[in-house]
């Protein structure tokens, strides 16, 4: 991992060691003040270029391209709210997806498959333990934006999402949430409304490459801006569960990738 990793800087790679402590407990900190953190400079300059280098042709060749038109909930309906409340308005979402499957021996696959990470990220999230999808597709993500595609907003199923910058575009494709909109004892339904309808400012955050972010998005809104330019965002994402075993449903999987398995 040292030709990927800053370990100088994020000593994964030393469990128990008052440095590996150290940053455990500021990730932590931030964590649990901004609902995020990141490590700008993760992964090494010349292994992004690398990566690029692996991930763009099938990027162009073999990704789905994930197009649907949804509300923030990504459901039709939500029981005791009207159809026309403005937290249901609809918006687009496009990207181009490949999957854990269609990378080989890439190095997100070995980021992703390295226990340290793993480690890391549950000391972070004060788990026991994490583990990696048992499913072969969903366990590693690739995304690629190009002009006009976005991300639009939406709250995650999964208590925390970590995603790794592998190309940022030349305008757009910035990060924009609103921490804690929602509770999960309040839906908060006429806050969701007015970020929706641009009465709430949402905090911006353009990441630059190779940086590793974290944040909670379960009560978390958030997006990704739509991209400009002819350079395309790319950014992997990667799916650890507190339990071994866990795989999507083959609707799941149709949804997400076009094809199930």
């Amino acid at each position: 991992m040292q030709n990927l990793i800053d370990l100088t800087r994020y000593p994964l790679d030393q469990p128990g060691t008052p440095a590996w402590q150290s940053l455990v407990d500021d990730c932590k900190a931030k964590l649990e003040a901004e609902g995020l953190f990141n490590l700008p400079g993760f992964l090494k300059t010349a292994a992004i270029a690398d990566e690029i280098e692996v991930l763009k042709p099938i990027l162009a060749k073999d990704a789905f391209v994930h197009e649907r038109r949804h509300n923030i909930y990504f459901k039709k309906t939500i029981a005791g709210l009207p159809d026309t409340h403005p937290a249901l308005q609809e918006f687009e979402t496009s990207n181009r997806t490949i999957c854990a499957d269609q990378m080989g021996n890439a190095a997100v696959i070995r980021l992703y498959e390295w226990p340290p990470f793993a480690r890391f990220l549950a000391a972070v999230m004060d788990k026991p333990d994490l583990y990696a999808m048992a499913d072969p597709l969903a366990r590693v993500n690739v995304m690629g934006y190009c002009e006009g595609q976005a991300l639009n907003w939406h709250f995650d199923r999964s208590e925390f999402t970590t995603t790794l910058l592998l190309q940022a575009s030349d305008k757009g494709g910035d990060f924009a949430y609103e921490k804690d909109l929602r509770r999960d004892d309040d839906p908060n339904y006429d806050g969701v409304a007015a970020l929706l309808e641009g009465r709430k400012t949402p905090t911006v955050m353009h990441l630059t490459p190779g940086t590793l972010n974290i944040f909670k998005g379960k009560n978390t809104a958030h997006r990704v801006t739509p991209v400009k330019g002819n350079k395309d965002r790319i950014i992997a994402v990667f799916s650890y569960f507190d339990r071994p075993g866990v795989v999507f449903s083959d609707e799941e999987r149709s949804g997400f990738y076009g094809r199930s398995a």
